[in-house]
């Protein structure tokens, strides 16, 4: 779905949000989910915006994905803890796509849904790669990730000092 269509189903997104991330390692707060989602809309705005909502047969949600091209503009890799050399760096609104959140709610873990939201997500968007953030601590995820062909090209403390780091992936589509 695109940006529009997405901040329509917002409730479904947040509740998906909601419950995988209450869950360690980033037990995540109502003050969190609320603060994700003021930058929900705006981040939706972004043209490049994309998204898929995995629901059962009766429609309930199970799992979420978005993201968006990052532009020239972008601070991601300002948050890394090392710096990454200039042409790793270089961002010119179509080079990257940031995979923004992917997350499949408890009882539907370990049915590929991830899997095939991510694919949905990343089909013929036209990027050179995907960038994302993952918990280290989140050993499926991390897992998931790399079997998907991603790399660790950092660490960054995505919301400030004093967060726990985040691993910066990397996943190449050429």
């Amino acid at each position: 779905m695109d940006g529009p269509a997405a901040v329509r189903a917002e409730e479904a997104f947040k509740l998906i949000y909601a419950e995988a991330f209450a869950e360690p390692p980033y037990n995540e707060t109502e003050d969190d989910v609320a603060a994700a989602f003021r930058r929900f809309p705006v981040q939706a705005r972004n043209g490049a915006f994309r998204a898929v909502l995995a629901r059962t047969p009766e429609g309930e949600p199970i799992g979420m994905a978005y993201g968006h091209n990052l532009g020239p503009d972008t601070v991601w890799w300002d948050e890394l803890t090392e710096p990454v050399p200039d042409d790793l760096r270089r961002e010119d609104g179509r080079r990257t796509f940031a995979l923004r959140e992917l997350a499949v709610r408890g009882p539907w873990r370990g049915q590929g849904v991830a899997r095939r939201m991510h694919e949905t997500l990343l089909d013929g968007i036209g990027a050179e790669r995907v960038l994302l953030n993952v918990h280290p601590e989140n050993k499926a995820a991390s897992a998931a990730y790399r079997a998907w062909g991603y790399r660790k090209a950092g660490e960054a403390r995505a919301r400030g000092a004093g967060a726990d780091l985040v691993d910066v992936m990397l996943l190449d589509l050429r």
